[in-house]
């Protein structure tokens, strides 16, 4: 066999991978894992905003859409880049202990209490959210409550509280579902039961039967929404899987934005404004 056979195969070989070798990388995706709360997934928020804010930045957004007591301890776990949650006094707390950083009011909308048309307790035009509670209370209502510790549960315990009512004391006029929002007012419309419920989810929702809005207006109804950077310095890269700063720290800055503000009220339901950023927030 001639001596130049197997340089020629060798050759051959060589040029037929060297299309392949010309070829660029392929870039990796950039994204963020965020830990947000069920209302402003099943709001249709996030599918107006996430694409916005990708095509702006290159930056995709997965969402892990729980209560907001889940989304603190995922965070606290350093399995989310960031937070979008709704519990104040929780988000404070989150922060302090050295979890997150730089917490920021993006947004608001308020609570409202739906119940049966019928409304055996009699809540409709009250604009006191603890005093309604206390009725529905004395006529032994149904009432369905989400509990799952998110952030429209810890704000109905808070008025439950108020009201000076053990909720959990009522029997089996209470119901605590541990279910989020959308799960929670299906099962308020097959009980003819009342509940509490934020704005945006109630406007989205299709399945209200005899459910209608009874109860809105109180200050103690205000339900403001903060972005929050899961603490890098919490989980080092040598131990944990790595928090994406630096990306992060662009969403969380672009929340807050004149463009960020900008597509966050532009999000409407049938022509509802349903999300305000902050300081927008009209009085209903």
């Amino acid at each position: 066999m001639s001596r130049l056979f197997p340089r020629r195969l060798a050759l051959l070989a060589l040029l037929a991978v060297a299309p392949a070798l010309k070829q660029p990388a392929v870039a990796q995706e950039r994204a963020i894992t965020l830990a947000s709360t069920t209302s402003t997934e099943q709001s249709g928020l996030f599918g107006h905003l996430l694409p916005i804010f990708q095509r702006e930045t290159g930056i995709a957004v997965r969402v892990v859409a729980v209560g907001t007591g889940q989304a603190l301890a995922i965070g606290a776990k350093g399995d989310a880049d960031a937070l979008l949650v709704h519990d104040r006094p929780g988000e404070d707390k989150f922060v302090a202990e050295g979890h997150g950083l730089d917490r920021r009011d993006v947004m608001a909308n308020d609570f409202v209490i739906v119940g049966p048309a019928a409304d055996p307790a009699g809540l409709k035009g009250g604009r006191d959210a603890a005093e309604a509670l206390a009725r529905t209370a004395r006529a032994k209502a149904p009432f369905a409550s989400r509990g799952d510790d998110s952030g429209t549960n810890r704000t109905e315990l808070r008025l439950w509280k108020k009201a000076g009512v053990d909720a959990r004391g009522l029997g089996s006029s209470y119901r605590e579902l541990g279910q989020g929002m959308g799960p929670t007012l299906n099962a308020a419309a097959a009980m003819d039961a009342y509940t509490l419920t934020d704005r945006a989810t109630w406007a989205s929702f299709k399945n209200r039967q005899n459910l209608v809005i009874l109860v809105q207006g109180d200050p103690a109804l205000f339900n403001p929404y903060g972005s929050i950077l899961v603490n890098p310095a919490k989980f080092p890269q040598s131990n944990r899987p790595q928090i994406h700063a630096a990306d992060a720290t662009i969403w969380h800055e672009w929340l807050t934005s004149e463009r960020g503000r900008a597509a966050i009220a532009s999000f409407k339901i049938n022509g509802e404004q349903l999300f305000f950023p902050t300081g927008t927030m009209p009085t209903h």
